[in-house]
């Protein structure tokens, strides 16, 4: 089923953790929720219950590249979060393509960049996948991408975080 979603996730987005397990899309939602929550406000904890522990887990990012498997994900996140920086990103203009064991989040990544007082504007595609791994574990991110229109803001963002 292919539908679009009118909600939002970002800065305001809660805890939703425990709701994972929820088979179908309302415990997919939770976890997409939680995945927000967690990377806006730091919370390497909740961070690394939403990504699943398998060896062909994958981001895509305009900084890092392709990174593989739980650990250099995790590091990364951790990396963002000890940082100086401050980055805070919401989705939106969300499509939801589901299937009863996988749900692709297609949309748009909005937020800042604040690192040495200079702040850069964020506009992401973004595209999360999530799967399910059954009522003990629930839903879990096996797969993210997020590429930037503007080759003058990558270049530009690019180029804060290595000056950072």
């Amino acid at each position: 089923m292919i539908k679009q979603y009118q909600l939002c996730y970002g800065r305001a987005s809660e805890n939703k953790i425990d709701r994972t397990k929820e088979h179908g899309i309302d415990g997919a939602r939770m976890l997409m929720e939680s995945f927000y929550y967690a990377f806006n406000h730091r919370d390497l904890t909740v961070l690394k219950q939403v990504w699943a522990e398998h060896d062909l887990i994958q981001l895509n990012n305009p900084l890092g590249g392709i990174l593989r498997r739980y650990e250099p994900i995790a590091a990364l996140y951790s990396r963002i979060f000890s940082g100086a920086a401050s980055v805070w990103v919401e989705l939106d203009d969300i499509v939801e393509f589901e299937t009863e064991n996988m749900i692709v989040f297609a949309g748009r990544e909005h937020g800042e960049f604040t690192l040495n007082n200079q702040t850069i504007a964020l506009t992401i595609r973004t595209s999360r996948i999530v799967q399910w791994f059954g009522a003990d574990v629930g839903w879990r991110q096996v797969h993210h991408h997020g590429s930037i229109d503007d080759p003058q803001l990558l270049e530009a963002y690019q180029q804060a975080v290595r000056a950072g």
